[in-house]
């Protein structure tokens, strides 16, 4: 059974990743604060101990990015990178691509994006049309991306394309299956685009063309038929790091509030001491722990192996966790009153960030279509 409590080794991963966070604060340099939490084994303590990494899981992963995020300085690209592609080649990719790029991404010397949301297929994977034809013994890729995270930064982006699957007796079917590719940034015919977001985050937004990228046999990550199964093993891990992402910086919102509701004095007696003031955030800070537990949940499933079970936990973990983030920080900025949007403050560009989780990497309604017909065996409407 999942433990309800935190172990005493994960109560010190905590305090130790509070206390690299609060060194860095709101105001923190991405490249020294990802440097540094590579060093003390933050960045890779999710992958294999034998690849360079701190041979713990999800669970720990999770926590990392949680307390950097409630100390006002998430790193989003723990997200892609270490939870995602680790995880992935972890798990499917051959013993030299494990070699090459696991001790990497564990120390902090190679970062990889993921490229799987296309303009045409939104939540739809099925309809994604990005496709890798055989070219004697290399693959060809072909199609676009779009919101895909730290590209100018990332070393390789692991895309997901589709291969034409073949019949023995009836020839070529027509159908397609995702497959996993790792394509190198300097890949020619591999461009990217900078889309202007007025979400402001240190991570920047691209758009991917594959035009005909060439790419060696050895760049398919795992089996070429292996299709959803290696792809979730991917987006679980994904969807609880995004709850991570959420409730870190719910909890960082809540405590700028509590801390200006504990001081703030307008008439004989601090605002936090009014019910109306009180009551919300308690309610924030409860939604924030709730969605924490079913996070924890779903990392407990995913790293003892548990893909199905980990999969509706990962949904639900992300979904509680988007909707307790956005009322916390809404709640946050409706306490601080005209002080909630000034840069002092530093809560309002958060309106905008908390909506992620909302959005991405899977909407909310999404999630609902999810445990109405898989949980709750009510008729697929879709």
């Amino acid at each position: 059974m999942p433990p309800t409590t935190e172990s005493e080794e994960h109560k010190a991963l905590r305090e130790a990743v509070a206390a690299l966070g609060k060194r860095h604060g709101r105001n923190y340099n991405r490249e020294a604060l990802w440097s540094e939490a590579a060093k003390l084994g933050y960045l890779g303590v999710n992958l294999p101990e034998e690849h360079g990494g701190g041979g713990g899981g999800i669970a720990e992963l999770s926590i990392v990015l949680e307390e950097l995020g409630a100390a006002g300085c998430p790193l989003l690209m723990m997200v892609v990178s270490p939870a995602i592609c680790g995880t992935v080649i972890a798990r499917f990719g051959t013993d030299a691509q494990k070699h090459r790029w696991l001790p990497a991404l564990a120390d902090g010397t190679a970062t990889m994006a993921f490229g799987i949301t296309e303009p045409d297929a939104g939540s739809n994977s099925h309809r994604i049309t990005t496709t890798a034809r055989r070219d004697g013994a290399d693959w060809l890729l072909t199609g676009r991306k779009v919101f895909i995270s730290g590209v100018d930064v990332a070393d390789a982006t692991l895309i997901v394309g589709r291969t034409e699957t073949v019949s023995d007796k009836e020839g070529r079917t027509g159908r397609l299956k995702p497959s996993l590719f790792i394509v190198p940034r300097d890949a020619e015919g591999f461009t990217r685009r900078r889309i202007e977001m007025e979400l402001h985050t240190v991570e920047q937004q691209f758009e991917l063309t594959l035009d005909d990228v060439r790419l060696p046999a050895d760049a398919l990550v795992g089996d070429e038929d292996a299709g959803l199964l290696q792809l979730f093993a991917g987006l679980n891990p994904e969807r609880i790091m995004t709850a991570a992402f959420a409730i870190g910086m719910g909890r960082y919102a809540l405590s700028r509030a509590v801390d200006y509701a504990r001081d703030r004095t307008v008439w004989n007696a601090p605002i936090g001491a009014h019910q109306a003031i009180a009551h919300p955030l308690a309610q924030a800070h409860i939604d924030l722990e709730l969605a924490r537990l079913m996070m924890q949940k779903a990392a407990y499933l995913y790293d003892s192996g548990d893909d199905t079970g980990a999969g509706e936990a990962a949904n639900m973990a992300k979904y509680a966790a988007g909707e307790a983030c956005v009322k916390a920080v809404d709640q946050a900025v409706h306490t601080l009153g005209g002080n909630g949007l000034t840069r002092e403050f530093g809560l309002a560009s958060l309106i905008t960030a908390a909506r992620v989780a909302r959005i991405a990497p899977v909407s909310r309604e999404m999630i609902l279509n999810y445990v109405s017909h898989q949980t709750l065996g009510l008729p697929k409407s879709y």
